[in-house]
């Protein structure tokens, strides 16, 4: 069992939900359908992964190898800046502030530590030896 992820992903899927309900709630009041949009992309995403760090945790019992850490970094720090920047993004486009689009390039990024997450995760699953 690898616990940072399992506590993680507990964490950040009840985060997901928060951030879901707040969406649905109030932020269809002030947000654009666009950024609403973009809002529940960065929250099913966060979901997304929440469930793969749990699943990481658990996978840990199985596979004791210092991947399972590596996986979890790229999964944290993946959703940290593709469903961070997507919040900041929205609240800042509906705020009128200009100047923000650097922060577009985190999300990107934040996609690209997920799909690593994911590939490590796909290479450490076929190296077991059951």
């Amino acid at each position: 069992m690898y616990k940072p992820a399992l506590l993680s992903g507990s964490i950040m899927a009840m985060l997901a939900v928060i951030f879901g309900a707040f969406g649905a709630h109030y932020l269809k009041t002030i947000f654009s359908t666009e950024s609403l949009l973009s809002f529940e992309t960065g929250v099913r995403y966060q979901f997304y992964h929440a469930m793969a760090l749990l699943f990481l945790g658990l996978y840990g019992v199985v596979n004791k190898e210092p991947s399972v850490k590596s996986i979890f970094l790229l999964f944290l720090i993946g959703v940290i800046l593709f469903s961070g920047s997507i919040y900041a993004l929205c609240f800042l486009k509906t705020a009128g502030i200009i100047g923000v689009s650097g922060i577009g390039i985190l999300t990107p990024l934040g996609g690209v530590c997920m799909i690593l997450g994911w590939l490590m995760l796909s290479v450490s699953i076929v190296k077991i030896k059951l």
